[in-house]
């Protein structure tokens, strides 16, 4: 079913609100210290995750380069010792035609940080 914006009265469709999905951040290292703590918190839970589903699931915004930020973001994460390859899974992500993509999970540090 398809909505339409009713037009002000003096004719103008108002633009359509923008979501935080869709938002995107222009600077990088701003758009990863606003992401990292959903990251972190999903690694301390220890549940399986891929980028996407967090980022779906979380409404995060997109990074300036979505090709390549993503898989950035996720190298810090695991480099940071917070998650390791949990496995593989198709893409769940609207236009990647089920493509394999990496499973994560929270290390046992990132576990335990939760607790401490």
């Amino acid at each position: 079913m398809t909505t339409i914006e009713q037009p002000a009265l003096d004719g103008t469709v108002p633009a359509a609100p923008v979501t935080a999905a869709r938002r995107r951040v222009d600077d990088y290292e701003t758009w990863v210290a606003e992401v990292w703590p959903t990251f972190e918190e999903v690694a301390a839970s220890g549940r399986p995750f891929t980028s996407w589903e967090i980022a779906d699931e979380y409404q995060l915004p997109e990074p300036p380069n979505s090709k390549s930020h993503w898989g950035n973001l996720v190298s810090r994460l695991r480099d940071a010792n917070l998650i390791a390859q949990y496995g593989w899974a198709n893409s769940l992500r609207p236009g990647d035609n089920d493509s394999g993509v990496k499973v994560w999970r929270g290390t046992r540090s990132a576990r335990t940080r939760r607790a401490a």
